[in-house]
């Protein structure tokens, strides 16, 4: 009875924290401007389908995708392991569905394990790759003390929480062997599972029952604590892309590569130009939306699919390794410009939670947080978005911020300067005439 208070608090009081915290991620979220993301629902379920359950982009590098895939299937699979620990942790039973679902019992329990086994496999991988191997996309300047951090402390995780399973199973198949397991006590035999029967009589086999029965217990609670650490942890980690891969991948931009938004309120001012019948000073549209700032200077200018990118980000460094201005030795790293996004809107979010919706901090987004020669050295060339496993697009952010740059504080690089003059005066990036484009079909 006590055992199962305790679990019912836990229980409890970790999805209360988890939905707690979830809702101040949607809070934070919401602060973006809207955007309509909801046409062409079944290309978004086709979307989401491939790109965040099938992990296709992933596969462009098969053998990190295939190690990656088994502690993904690992982690979806084993959920279901979990309705039967709660229903124990709750009612006081063990292994409650082994009698009624017999043979599939065991099937189920021995595919999760073997799934366990390749987690395990790649969680030693990954960790070697970012400690030992040093790979430099995991390495670079962004990813420096906490990002890093955090990266080994969820795979350390992944490791005590095989280790629980395979405690539990191993030391429960011991006792079982003894007629002295919690399933039956007195009933003798084997549960059957492909690994932990293996341990059970070559690791627990000479144990004694009573610590056997301390080990199972220690490998039950560890398991179930791991799964509720990992749960509230999940909000503050890069991990996120768990649960976010599934709707960030659906509200994916589905336009063609390259094709720029352009602001409502700045395409109606050019057909207000180009229109000889419009009166100027007419007044709006009724119903017509107000202007907007030109761009972005902070995270309430970008719009909410920009500000769950940022939460969506793995922090997996594809899209920097692929950027050009970034290989060449530019300041410019995609990843970091998203980092940058969500630490930024975690800071302002936390302050209008404790201070209301009118809190300003002073700092913004453009300047505090990311430089002007970061977005200027941008080439625009979508190999980022092209890059990223769950559909993160990092130049939609650099192009708004660009765009409150050139439209509301007209700052352009000298670089830039010669060439806008050009295409005002002449249409063209030219300093040419242009009456003088055809003189080359002049020439003998």
């Amino acid at each position: 009875m006590i055992s199962s208070i305790v679990f019912g608090v836990l229980l409890v009081g970790g999805f209360a924290f988890f939905t707690l915290n979830i809702l101040k991620i949607r809070a934070n979220i919401l602060l973006g401007r809207d955007i309509d993301r909801t046409d062409n629902s079944s290309e978004r379920w086709k979307t989401m389908i491939l790109v965040a359950f099938g992990q296709k982009k992933m596969f462009t590098r098969p053998i990190p995708a295939l190690l990656h895939f088994a502690l993904y299937a690992a982690f979806i699979i084993t959920q279901i392991e979990l309705i039967e620990i709660f229903v124990d942790g709750i009612a006081g039973t063990h292994r409650v569905f082994k009698d009624s679902l017999a043979g599939f019992y065991t099937f189920m329990v021995s595919f999760i394990e073997v799934l366990s086994v390749l987690a395990l496999i790649a969680t030693i991988f990954f960790l070697s790759r970012r400690n030992l191997l040093k790979l430099p996309r995991l390495n670079m300047k962004e990813l420096t003390g906490w990002p890093k951090k955090d990266a080994n402390l969820i795979l350390i995780m992944e490791i005590i929480l095989v280790t629980c399973i395979f405690t539990m199973n191993g030391a429960d198949e011991a006792l079982f062997r003894q007629g002295l397991s919690h399933y039956g006590e007195g009933t003798t035999g084997s549960f059957g599972f492909t690994i932990s029967s293996f341990l059970g009589d070559t690791v627990f086999g000479s144990m004694s029952h009573e610590t056997l029965h301390l080990l199972e217990r220690i490998g039950w609670w560890g398991h179930i604590l791991m799964v509720f650490a990992f749960l509230n942890y999940l909000p503050y980690s890069k991990h996120f892309h768990i649960l976010l891969a599934f709707p960030n991948t659906y509200y994916s931009n589905l336009e063609k590569k390259g094709k720029f938004t352009n602001m409502a309120s700045v395409t109606a001012e050019v057909k207000l130009m180009l229109d000889p019948t419009a009166d100027p000073f007419a007044a709006p549209a009724e119903g017509a939306a107000e202007p907007q700032r030109f761009g972005a200077k902070d995270v309430t200018d970008l719009t909410w699919k920009n500000l769950l990118d940022a939460y969506t980000c793995t922090e997996c460094g594809r899209c920097t390794s692929s950027c050009p201005a970034n290989i060449t030795g530019k300041k410019l790293s995609p990843r970091k410009i998203v980092m940058d996004t969500r630490d930024r809107l975690t800071e302002l979010g936390e302050g209008i939670r404790k201070n209301g919706k009118e809190y300003s901090d002073g700092k913004s987004l453009l300047g505090d947080y990311i430089t002007e020669e970061e977005i200027w050295a941008c080439t625009s060339c979508n190999a980022c978005v092209q890059e990223c496993p769950v559909n993160i697009d990092p130049l939609s952010i650099i192009v708004d911020l660009r765009r409150y740059l050139v439209m509301e504080e007209s700052k352009v690089p000298t670089e830039l300067t010669g060439m806008l003059t050009n295409i005002e005066n002449n249409g063209a990036p030219w300093q040419f005439s242009p009456n003088d484009r055809l003189n080359w079909a002049n020439e003998d």
